[in-house]
Protein backbone atom coordinates (compact mmCIF):
# COMPACT_ATOMS: atom_id res chain seq x y z
CA UNK A 1 0.00 0.00 0.00
CA UNK A 2 1.69 3.52 -1.05
CA UNK A 3 1.59 6.45 1.62
CA UNK A 4 -1.48 7.41 0.05
CA UNK A 5 -3.41 4.42 1.35
CA UNK A 6 -1.79 4.76 4.80
CA UNK A 7 -2.79 8.34 4.93
CA UNK A 8 -6.25 7.29 3.82
CA UNK A 9 -6.14 5.01 6.73
CA UNK A 10 -5.23 6.76 9.47
CA UNK A 11 -7.52 10.14 8.08
CA UNK A 12 -10.38 7.33 8.51
CA UNK A 13 -9.34 6.75 11.89
CA UNK A 14 -9.68 10.19 12.81
CA UNK A 15 -13.40 10.73 11.13
CA UNK A 16 -14.11 7.96 13.13
CA UNK A 17 -13.02 9.38 16.66
CA UNK A 18 -14.88 12.47 15.71
CA UNK A 19 -17.89 10.34 15.21
CA UNK A 20 -17.49 9.08 18.46
CA UNK A 21 -17.33 12.05 20.06
CA UNK A 22 -20.28 13.16 18.86
CA UNK A 23 -22.10 9.39 20.02
CA UNK A 24 -20.56 10.45 23.42
CA UNK A 25 -22.13 14.02 23.20
CA UNK A 26 -25.28 12.78 22.87
CA UNK A 27 -24.67 9.46 25.60
CA UNK A 28 -26.77 7.72 26.25
CA UNK A 29 -29.93 8.65 23.56
CA UNK A 30 -28.55 8.79 19.71
CA UNK A 31 -30.50 11.55 19.30
CA UNK A 32 -28.81 14.20 17.34
CA UNK A 33 -29.79 17.87 17.27
CA UNK A 34 -29.67 19.78 13.88
CA UNK A 35 -26.27 20.77 14.12
CA UNK A 36 -25.41 17.32 15.33
CA UNK A 37 -26.81 15.79 12.33
CA UNK A 38 -24.80 18.30 9.84
CA UNK A 39 -21.61 17.40 11.17
CA UNK A 40 -22.17 13.41 11.35
CA UNK A 41 -23.23 14.12 7.83
CA UNK A 42 -20.67 15.59 6.80
CA UNK A 43 -17.72 13.35 8.88
CA UNK A 44 -19.85 10.21 6.87
CA UNK A 45 -18.90 12.01 3.58
CA UNK A 46 -15.53 12.51 4.25
CA UNK A 47 -15.21 8.91 5.83
CA UNK A 48 -16.72 7.49 2.03
CA UNK A 49 -13.74 9.48 0.26
CA UNK A 50 -11.24 7.68 2.57
CA UNK A 51 -12.59 4.28 2.88
CA UNK A 52 -12.65 5.13 -1.83
CA UNK A 53 -9.04 5.67 -1.14
CA UNK A 54 -8.45 2.29 0.75
CA UNK A 55 -10.20 0.70 -1.62
CA UNK A 56 -8.20 1.67 -4.43
CA UNK A 57 -5.23 1.38 -2.95
CA UNK A 58 -5.98 -2.29 -1.70
CA UNK A 59 -7.93 -4.24 -4.14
Amino acid sequence: MSQRGVDAVFQAMFLLTDMRELFRKNAPFPDFEEEDKAQAEKIIEKLKKQISVIEQEVL
